[in-house]
């Protein structure tokens, strides 16, 4: 009797679990404390899947980013679409910082290493600026460029400033800052 060879196993979201496995770590250890053992470990594959599906560590890290980028900038981008008028812009604003659609504690411990990250390699620092262009663009059809940029920057800031101040904007002081800028 002749033995047929082994089965392949079949996994088709093997490639998106490892990159969700290179967030996770990513947040638990910083980037420095991401390693490819590390990833297989959490995304529970061979240490061979890695780098069968990625050409290596820095790959992994880079589609990590944009999926963070991306899963960031989409909740901030749907409340900012749905105005239509300025005023419902400053609302969508103020909603955004204040109800933290951007700034959950996963978000901002990524957005820490992913800017601390890009600083030093520029390829990454593509993909904060694509993040920022998608945001000032929703921005842009309500303020002009330099408002958009400067709520834009707001957005971020007083999330990650509220994330550590022991006295957080209230909704109405977001929103009195937001109509300074906007003018």
């Amino acid at each position: 009797m002749t033995s047929s060879p082994p089965r392949r196993r079949v996994d088709p979201d093997r490639r998106r679990r490892i990159i969700d496995a290179t967030i996770a770590v990513i947040e638990a250890e910083g980037v420095a404390g991401t390693t490819h053992r590390r990833i297989a470990a959490v995304a529970d594959v061979p240490l061979g899947s890695l780098t069968y599906h990625f050409t290596g560590l820095d790959e992994l890290i880079r589609l990590a980013f944009e999926q963070v980028a991306e899963a960031s900038s989409d909740g901030v981008l749907a409340r900012l679409e749905q105005a239509t008028t300025r005023e419902e812009a400053i609302t969508a604003t103020v909603d955004v910082i204040a109800g933290n659609l951007w700034s959950t504690p996963q978000t901002l411990l990524l957005s820490y290493e992913l800017y601390a990250y890009a600083a030093r390699h520029p390829e990454i620092a593509a993909i904060m600026r694509g993040w920022m262009a998608r945001s000032r663009a929703a921005l842009e059809r309500h303020f002009d460029p330099l408002t958009a940029r400067a709520i834009d920057a707001l957005i971020e800031g007083i999330g990650i400033h509220d994330s550590v101040d022991t006295d957080p904007l209230t909704p109405e002081q977001v929103e009195a800052v937001i109509r300074r800028v906007a003018g």
